[in-house]
C-alpha cells in the first residue's frame, strides 16, 4: 500500500528534483544488490538502508532545499529496493519480502516523522546562524532512534513468529544481533543527510565507500560462521559414516534441541552452542571397540555413557575453540543433582527421545517415549525439558502430517 500510494502520488507531481532522487534510488538499488544473510539468517542491505535514511532527512543538497514529501520518499526507496532486487530474482535469489518490507517500512516511518518539520528546521538554522544544524541533528537523532526501536520489535515480532520463541527473546536476540548494525548505518544516514549541505551529491560515494568496506567485512563474518557450522555438521556424520549410529541421528537430536532451546527462552548465542553440541553430542561413540546397537546410548549403562561423553568432550577440546560446547557434551550425562547446564538437560532428553523414536512421526510411538521420559524423570531427565520437548514434538508430528 505505502509502495502503491508513494508511486502514484510522484507519477501524479513530478520528482521534486530529478537528479538528487535519481543518485539517491541508484545507491539505495546497489545497495539492495549487494544485500547479504547475517547470522541467524537476517537479510540486511546496509547500504541501501542508509541511503532510505539520508534520503529520508535531506534538508538541502548543495544549498539548494530539499522539498521531497514523505510519498516522494517512499516512491524512491520502492522504486530502487526493487531495481536493486531484479538482477537477483532473474538468477534465481528472491529478496526475502519480509525483510524487504521492513527496511520500507522504516524508512517511511522516518519519512513521515520528519519531512513536515523540514521547513522549520531550515528556518531554526537560518535565524540561528548559517551552518547551525544542531538543533536538526537533535530532531533526526530523536527520530532515528525511534525508527530502531520500533524496527527491532518489528523485528522481532516476525522473528517470534518465524522461529517460534517468546516475543520477550526475540526482542533481546534482535537487540544483541541487530542493533549494533542497524545503528552504524543509522548514524551514516544522518552524516550522509547533513554532508549533502556541502558536498552536494558527491557525498553519496564519499559515504557509500565506508559502508561498502563494513558490508564486505560483515559478508565474510557471515561466510566464516556458515562455514564454521557446516564444517561441524560434516564432522557430526563420521559417527553416522562408520556406523556407530543411526543416519541422521545427530541431525534429529540437534533439531530437536533447538526447538526445545527456544521454547524454553534461551538467547540466540546459547542456541548456538546447543546446536554445536547437539550435532557433535556422540562423537565420543568413535572410541568403542564394539558399537552400541543402534548407537543408543540411551541402553548403555550410567557407566559407559559417561565414558563416551567425555571422550566426546576430549575430543571437541582439542579444537581450541569449542571449550563451552565441549563442556556441554561432557556433562549431558549428568544427574540433576549435579546441577548440568541446561543445554545438557536438553541434549540429554532429545538424545534420549530419538533413540526411542528415531525417524518415525507414529504419534503413538512419540507418545510412549515421552512416558518413558517421564517416569525417568527427577533424577535423569529434567521434567520441564522433557514438557517443552513434548511441545516441539507435537508440533512436528502436526506438521508431518499435514
Amino acid at each position: 500500500m505505502l509502495t502503491v500510494a508513494g508511486i502514484a502520488h510522484t507519477a501524479a507531481h513530478g520528482l521534486t528534483d530529478a537528479r538528487v532522487a535519481i543518485g539517491f534510488g541508484a545507491l539505495i538499488a546497489a545497495g539492495e544488490l549487494a544485500r547479504l544473510t547475517m547470522p541467524g539468517n537476517r537479510e540486511v542491505a546496509p547500504i541501501s538502508t542508509a541511503a532510505s535514511l539520508g534520503y529520508a532527512l535531506l534538508l538541502d543538497v548543495g544549498g539548494r532545499p530539499a522539498g521531497h514529501s514523505a510519498l516522494e520518499v517512499v516512491a524512491v526507496m520502492s522504486v530502487g529496493m526493487i531495481a536493486g532486487g531484479l538482477p537477483h530474482l532473474a538468477v534465481g535469489r528472491p529478496p526475502r519480502l519480509d525483510a524487504m518490507a521492513r527496511r520500507l517500512l522504516a524508512g517511511s516511518l522516518l519519512a513521515f516523522a520528519y519531512r513536515p518539520l523540514t521547513g522549520s528546521l531550515e528556518a531554526i538554522a537560518r535565524d540561528t546562524g548559517e551552518g547551525n544544524w544542531w538543533p536538526a541533528l537533535g530532531v533526526m537523532a530523536v527520530l532515528v532512534t525511534v525508527m530502531l526501536v520500533a524496527d527491532v520489535v518489528i523485528a522481532a515480532m516476525l522473528r517470534a513468529n518465524q522461529v517460534r520463541t517468546a516475543f520477550a527473546v526475540a526482542v533481546r536476540d534482535e537487540i544483541r544481533m541487530a542493533a549494533p548494525l542497524g545503528a552504524a548505518v543509522a548514524a551514516s544516514g544522518i552524516l550522509l543527510a547533513l554532508a549533502s549541505h556541502s558536498m552536494d551529491m558527491t557525498a553519496l560515494p564519499a559515504f557509500a565507500a565506508p559502508l561498502l568496506v563494513t558490508q564486505v567485512a560483515f559478508r565474510k563474518y557471515a561466510g566464516i560462521r556458515a562455514t564454521y557450522l557446516q564444517t561441524v555438521r560434516a564432522l557430526s556424520r563420521v559417527t553416522e559414516v562408520g556406523g556407530y549410529v543411526e543416519p541422521g541421528h545427530s541431525r534429529r537430536v540437534s533439531r530437536l534441541s533447538v526447538a526445545v532451546g527456544r521454547e524454553l527462552g534461551m538467547s540466540e548465542p546459547q542456541l548456538l552452542e546447543l546446536e554445536y553440541a547437539a550435532l557433535m553430542h556422540d562423537i565420543g561413540q568413535l572410541s568403542l571397540r564394539d558399537p552400541i546397537p543402534g548407537g543408543a546410548t540411551v541402553l548403555a549403562d550410567a557407566d559407559q555413557a559417561r565414558r563416551i561423553a567425555g571422550l566426546g568432550a576430549e575430543v571437541i577440546r582439542k579444537t581450541g575453540v569449542l571449550h563451552g560446547v565441549a563442556e556441554i557434551v561432557r556433562r549431558q550425562c549428568d544427574t540433576l543433582g549435579e546441577s548440568p547446564p541446561t543445554a545438557s538437560r536438553i541434549i540429554r532428553a532429545a538424545n534420549a527421545y530419538d533413540d526411542l523414536v528415531g525417524a518415525s512421526t507414529d504419534r503413538d510411538r512419540a507418545a510412549a517415549a515421552l512416558e518413558r521420559l517421564r517416569l525417568d524423570g527427577g533424577s535423569a531427565y529434567d521434567p520441564g525439558v522433557v514438557e517443552a520437548l513434548a511441545r516441539v514434538v507435537d508440533r512436528l508430528v502436526l506438521v508431518t502430517r499435514l
